[in-house]
């Protein structure tokens, strides 16, 4: 990878890098780092009115006694990094001395912001510079004729933020972006420059260069383009007028290398303009590749392409917020480092939520290869002429901005109908189709307009025109759709009766009378956060994910999804990270080995047509339909080999049921039936495990997929043999316990003891005649540790999620009813400790209090889809060998008291209906 050509200035400030790695000049300076500040916060919105004339102007000229305090940009005033971190609306005022001068004495010196919330007013050295409205668009200000190269120049930037109804806010609930929150720089252009360039690329090879000039004086001005190293030349030369000047041209690259996820080649080079003026070197580089969509053999519906290929879209929701920075990222690695996170998942795209990205982000899109679907920011008020007028300016500010860039193949208008609803005052959550009444008819053909806008504006990328939860599309190139359902028949039943619903003429999922035309089908939001009553809380993923993924798969209409979300943020807890980027363990590699998260995200698929678990007999056949689901041409008319398992755990050994491999042909886009497994389950209760893998001719593996059945009625899973004999301890039917606190979940297949303390049981052994000699006695559980949550010592409180979620509402989370941690990298541990008639025979560390998909029982046996009861949380096998002196004692007594002592980490038992295992508390004789 090439080093950026910028170097920055000082590099002990924050973010050095040139902030605008697809437009680069050599000359700049770097202004972030600290300001003086000061913060105006008192009711009115008029500072002048409120501070006085004299205090007024002395704070435009820079006055440092105006100024009480320091800042740190780039970063929002409400932000931890900032210095400041006040949560308050109201007006900045910054002020920085800066003694710079161009490298070209007759240089045109440009002041250049990122973004700003949201009108913002600057002056230099006591002039006016310029204003600007909006906190999402990139800005400048032509500051040569008030610049003194020789001395110091006082800037002075005033930013008020007041969060009008009007601004486009989009969602900042999780934390706010108040005045400067990206770069600020100085820069040198020569006196006619390029203002921008716009590349336009073709699978032959054929580049279009839209350029922006602004000519100083009229005259004759060459283009020469070098790329590639010099590989890659073209030059032509125009005729300009004074001012702005709108020119084409069109070379050739041959052979060219296309631009993708998974080869994301850039031509990277620069643009010269050369004239009576001098030279302007832009470092730039562009992308080929083209976003489309096409119907395939007949079909009536369309699919998403990439370069003349249909690409299945494996997304996530990124709400890009970052726990220090805000929305600002600290360093340019923690924004490469986002991008890997993603594709280290088999992400190919990720949707950009309600906001645009920041530059360098999607330059690393751009360079490591994510699709990026990117959403304009949207307001909170009524879609009046004021916030129309505000929407506008932003949105054309933002493609303009972002619109070189090769991995953005979509814009997104609008999002779950937010700021288009006139006077709602019942708004919930995501609105629903009850306020389509509040959905205008005029609002809904001001929308039609801004997606043909859009269209028109940027011919070459997929436009939505609102990204819906209420199903109420206008018109647009992807029929797109929202829910957050959980419950493995809810969620199939759903998506079952879309896709039936979705072909030509349909009006399902739009509003006004409008129709469905042949658009591709994807789903643009999905989890089951908002599928919980009163959310999910805090809770596991893993589960939920593979069936969604699985059931989204079966269909061949459908094209793509977007997981909410990549990280938790404040209030939502659903990413596949942890908000600090810590992982989160989805355990699928105790099912399948080797099997993570991105098996679930790869172009050639296995669909298993089958209900995440089943409760079946011993010994029943079960058909099991197997799909194929292709994506890629890469193994299109081979053969591959589909190797399956039928597996189970007994008591910490593997079995192996059954298993069997078969070749199968590969060929063609969609889904097709594969193969139908005929299996027998074991002749004992067990969690028996289908895991399939699709391998190649390599036999490298292509992809992996499981499924799982609860077998019950065999025989008990700790036999040993003719001579043992078992005795089962439901673990809800100790006689006594010590815990401060103490309760069942899973309808008494398990409890839980918080803190230090202990389970006891009576256990009544074999009498003489069932089983004459007792030589030896093994104890076998299920226990994980007990990490206690404010419901469990206060009481759960239920709360309805409305509109304030949006707006950064605290979730409560650990009253949530259906919080229950999903295992990630903290640990919380506890030992715990057997005894039998007290002697201690045995002690275990349990390592965490988990919950995530190996909790197969305990997801398979919640009694509500949409209310979770510690909802797959599992233990640890633990075992205890009675030892012989006291096995002796009890051959005699033929009975024990057995303990579980818990020290300050708690314990949970898990009985035959709950966790990892189907088992009680076992005692085994023998």
């Amino acid at each position: 990878m090439k080093s950026p050509v910028a170097t920055p200035i000082r590099t002990e400030i924050p973010r050095p890098e040139y902030p605008r790695p697809d437009y680069e000049r050599r000359d700049w300076l770097n202004l972030n780092g600290q300001w003086s500040f000061q913060l105006e916060t008192e009711g009115s919105d008029d500072t002048q009115q409120h501070a006085g004339e004299d205090e007024y102007i002395s704070l435009q000229a820079g006055d440092a006694r105006c100024f009480d305090s320091e800042i740190t940009v780039p970063f929002s005033w409400v932000s931890p990094l900032s210095g400041v971190e006040r949560d308050v609306k109201g007006v900045g005022w910054y002020r920085r001395s800066v003694k710079w001068g161009p490298a070209e004495k007759q240089s045109r010196i440009f002041l250049r912001f990122g973004a700003v919330d949201y009108l913002c007013d600057v002056w230099v050295n006591g002039k006016h510079v310029g204003s600007h409205q909006g906190g999402y668009g990139t800005f400048e200000f032509d500051v040569t004729t008030v610049w003194n190269a020789e001395q110091d120049n006082i800037l002075v930037v005033r930013a008020e933020d007041y969060d009008h109804n009007y601004q486009a806010r989009g969602k900042q609930g999780y934390g706010e972006i108040r005045g400067i929150w990206q770069p600020v720089w100085l820069e040198a252009r020569p006196q006619t420059y390029m203002e921008q360039a716009t590349f336009i690329t073709s699978l032959d090879g054929q580049v279009e260069l839209k350029s922006r000039i602004q000519a100083h004086e009229a005259g004759t001005a060459t283009l020469h383009l070098s790329f590639e190293e010099g590989s890659i030349t073209h030059q032509v030369e125009w005729e300009l007028a004074e001012g702005v000047n709108e020119c084409t041209t069109v070379f050739q690259v041959n052979d060219p290398q296309l631009w993708s996820p998974e080869t994301p080649h850039l031509y990277e080079g620069q643009l010269t303009l050369s004239g009576s003026a001098g030279d302007d070197v832009v470092h730039t580089y562009f992308g080929i590749r083209e976003i489309g969509t096409a119907k395939f053999d007949g079909r009536e519906y369309r699919w998403i392409t990439l370069n003349g290929k249909p690409v299945y879209l494996n997304g996530t929701l990124d709400q890009s917020y970052h726990q220090t920075g805000f929305f600002t990222y600290p360093t340019d690695t923690e924004m490469q480092d986002e991008i890997y996170l993603m594709k280290r998942l088999g992400l190919n795209f990720v949707r950009i939520h309600i906001k645009p990205e920041e530059p360098r982000k999607l330059y690393w899109a751009d360079k490591l290869g994510i699709l990026v679907m990117e959403d304009m920011p949207c307001f909170w008020g009524n879609p009046d002429e004021t916030a129309r007028s505000a929407y506008e300016s932003e949105a054309l500010e933002i493609i303009e901005r972002d619109r070189n860039h090769p991995s953005i193949f979509s814009w997104v208008m609008f999002n779950e109908t937010w700021g288009l609803r006139t006077d709602s005052e019942s708004a919930g959550l995501t609105g629903g189709e009850g306020q389509h009444r509040y959905y205008l008819p005029e609002t809904q053909e001001w929308v039609r307009e801004k997606y043909r806008w859009a269209k028109e504006l940027d011919p070459t990328r997929i436009v939505e025109d609102n990204s819906p939860c209420a199903y109420d599309h206008v018109e647009t190139d992807i029929n797109t759709w929202h829910f957050y359902i959980n419950g493995y028949e809810p969620l199939r039943n759903h998506i079952e009766e879309i896709v039936q619903k979705t072909h030509p003429g349909s009006e399902h999922n739009y509003i006004g009378g409008n129709q469905q035309g042949d658009a591709p089908l994807m789903n643009s939001e999905c989890g089951n956060v908002w599928g919980i009553d009163g959310g999910a809380g805090d809770s596991d993923l893993a589960w939920h994910y593979r069936y969604m993924i699985n059931e989204f798969r079966r269909h061949d209409k459908l094209c793509g999804f977007v997981f909410t979300e990549f990280r938790d943020v404040t209030n939502e807890f659903n990413g596949y990270y942890r908000l600090d980027g810590t992982d989160k363990k989805f355990g699928y590699e105790d099912f399948v080995p080797g099997m993570t998260i991105a098996d679930l995200h790869t172009p050639d698929f296995v669909v298993i047509d089958a209900p995440p678990c089943q409760t079946l007999e011993q010994g029943d056949a079960v058909s099991i339909p197997l799909q194929r689901s292709s994506y890629s041409d890469q193994y299109h008319g081979q053969k591959l080999i589909l190797a399956w398992e039928l597996s189970y755990d007994q008591l910490g050994t593997k079995v192996v049921a059954d298993q069997g491999s078969l070749e199968v042909a590969w060929d063609g886009y969609g889904v097709a039936p594969l193969t139908e497994l005929q299996l027998r389950m074991p002749e004992t209760d067990a969690v028996a495990i289908l895991g399939v893998r699709l391998l190649n001719g390599a036999n490298g593996v292509v992809t992996r997929n499981f499924t799982t059945f609860d077998v019950r009625g065999g025989e008990e899973q700790c036999n040993g043999g003719a001579e043992a004999r078992t005795v089962r301890i439901p673990v809800n039917t100790f006689r006594e316990q010590s815990f401060t606190y103490m309760w069942e979940a899973l309808q008494g297949a398990k409890v839980n003891g918080g803190g230090e303390g202990r389970f006891v049981y009576d256990v009544q052994l074999p009498d003489r005649e069932e089983q004459p000699l007792i030589r030896d006695i093994e104890i076998f559980f299920e226990a994980g540790a007990k990490r206690l949550l404010a419901r469990n010592i206060e009481g759960a409180r239920h709360r309805s999620h409305g509109i304030d979620f949006m707006h950064g509402a605290s979730a409560d989370v650990e009253y949530n009813p259906s919080t229950y941690y999903m295992t990630d990298e903290e640990l919380h541990e506890s030992r715990v400790s057997v005894w039998v008639d007290d002697v201690k025979i045995g002690e275990a560390v349990l390592a965490d209090d988990p919950a995530d998909c190996r909790g197969v029982l305990s997801w398979h046996y919640q009694p509500v889809h949409n209310l979770l009861e510690e909802a797959g949380s599992y233990g640890y096998l633990c075992q205890a060998q009675v030892p012989g002196r006291l096995s002796a004692k009890l051959d005699r007594k033929r009975s024990f008291r057995l303990e579980l002592r818990a020290e300050e980490g708690g314990i949970s038992l898990y009985g035959r209906n709950a966790g990892r295992y189907p088992i009680d508390l076992l005692v085994r004789c023998r």
